[in-house]
């Protein structure tokens, strides 16, 4: 059952971390064109989304009330450490490049991540792959493009 608890929180934590923090880098760079802000960003992605990721999976097995405590509390951690990781993952390019290649270095680091688990994961499930793959592709391309829309229409309304 540990197993199910460690899936659980590794899947969700790395999903998270991708998407929200490619959202938030995407956004911020496309408003902002701030290395500080993409960094502090990344950061307070990296903690406090980790938190809040952790408590809504400990809240969410807690509540299906089949789980005992050490397996919400395997859940919980995996899900923090796995968000935390993932996302700090993305700092890396900002510090190395110029922001501009650093954010596309990031999308596609996430969203080869992405693939990766996803196609792994459709494996496992006996699903066919890329079905799996292209549907979260696709998930992580809109927040992409969302997220870079609204980073550019808050510029240029209060930049």
């Amino acid at each position: 059952m540990f197993k199910h608890s460690l899936r659980i929180g590794f899947s969700f934590g790395l999903t998270s971390g991708i998407i929200t923090t490619l959202g938030l880098m995407v956004g911020l760079n496309a408003g902002t064109h701030s290395r500080l802000a993409v960094i502090g960003g990344i950061l307070t992605i990296a903690i406090a989304d980790a938190f809040s990721d952790a408590l809504g999976i400990h809240m969410s097995e807690e509540s299906e009330n089949k789980h005992t405590p050490r397996e919400v509390w395997v859940a919980t951690l995996s899900t923090f450490f796995s968000k935390l990781i993932f996302a700090l993952t993305f700092i890396i390019p900002v510090l190395l490049f110029e922001l501009a290649p650093a954010v596309l270095i990031s999308i596609i680091w996430g969203l080869s991540m992405l693939c990766v688990f996803s196609y792994r994961m459709a494996k496992e499930q006996h699903a066919t792959t890329w079905k799996v793959v292209a549907e979260h592709f696709v998930i992580a391309l809109v927040v992409i493009v969302v997220t870079y829309c609204i980073g550019n229409w808050a510029s240029s309304v209060f930049g």
